[in-house]
Formats: C-alpha cells, sequence, structure tokens
C-alpha cells in the first residue's frame, strides 16, 4: 500500500461517501483514509464553501453536525495549496476549475471524482475506485 496520496476530493465524492450504508464503498474508503491520515486531501477556500453549500442543503438532510466533521477533518488533515492554471481548458461546469487547479498544484496528485466526464482527460483525474486502486497498490 502506497504510504500517503494527495487528492482533491470532488464534492459527489463526499455526497456519496455521506449517503452509503455500505462501509466497503469507494467513496466510504476514501473518506475513511482521509480521516485515517492515508489520503491528504487538498482543497481551497472555494472547494470549502462548495462542500458547505452542498452538504447543507435540505434535499440531502445531512446531520450539520457529521456535515461539521467532515469539513473539519479536510481542513484539520489536508493542505492548502494555491492554484495552478488550467489554461484555456473548457469546462461544461465553471465551478469545477477550481477542482482541477488546485489538483496541478502539488506533483503526484489526483482529482478524485464520481463525474469523469466532467474534466480533461488525464491521468490525475480519476474514479474512486479508480484511486483505491492506486492507493492499495
Amino acid at each position: 500500500m502506497v504510504s500517503k496520496l494527495y487528492a482533491v476530493i470532488d464534492t459527489n465524492v463526499v455526497v456519496s461517501a455521506m449517503f452509503t450504508h455500505n462501509p466497503q464503498s469507494p467513496t466510504k474508503l476514501i473518506l475513511d483514509y482521509v480521516l485515517q491520515g492515508k489520503v491528504i486531501p487538498l482543497y481551497s477556500d472555494e472547494i470549502i464553501n462548495e462542500y458547505q453549500d452542498v452538504l447543507s442543503r435540505e434535499q440531502f438532510s445531512f446531520n450539520p453536525d457529521n456535515v461539521a466533521a467532515v469539513i473539519n477533518a479536510i481542513e484539520r488533515f489536508g493542505i492548502k495549496p494555491g492554484r495552478t492554471s488550467a489554461g484555456n481548458i473548457v469546462f461544461p461546469d465553471k465551478k469545477d476549475i477550481v477542482f482541477y487547479e488546485i489538483a496541478l498544484s502539488k506533483e503526484g496528485s489526483f482529482l478524485v471524482t464520481g463525474n469523469i466526464k466532467h474534466f480533461p482527460k488525464t491521468a490525475i483525474v480519476v474514479s474512486p475506485t479508480e484511486f483505491l486502486n492506486i492507493l492499495i497498490s
């Protein structure tokens, strides 16, 4: 197993991890690895604000204490690097740019997302299952 990996965790991965009741779900395992310090999350204020906004939506009915605990863990165990420009890459959703640019800021890091098609086809953009395979190899 790789000792530690750096990753930007897309909001959809965090939502999925909080929804699932399956302890072996890739998204749940990734969040567990963050809490164990095996995955070092990369974030920015924009990413934290999006987590807060999305996870607090009434439609999800997440416990506010659980939302706060997840966000606090990401901030406590994570790193807040600067952004590296993605250049002229066009994104279907402009809100996704920050996730990609933060991933670009730390060499050897990944962007873990359930929406692969929203990002450029590069080696750093991986699904939760692909990320777990990298982590345990």
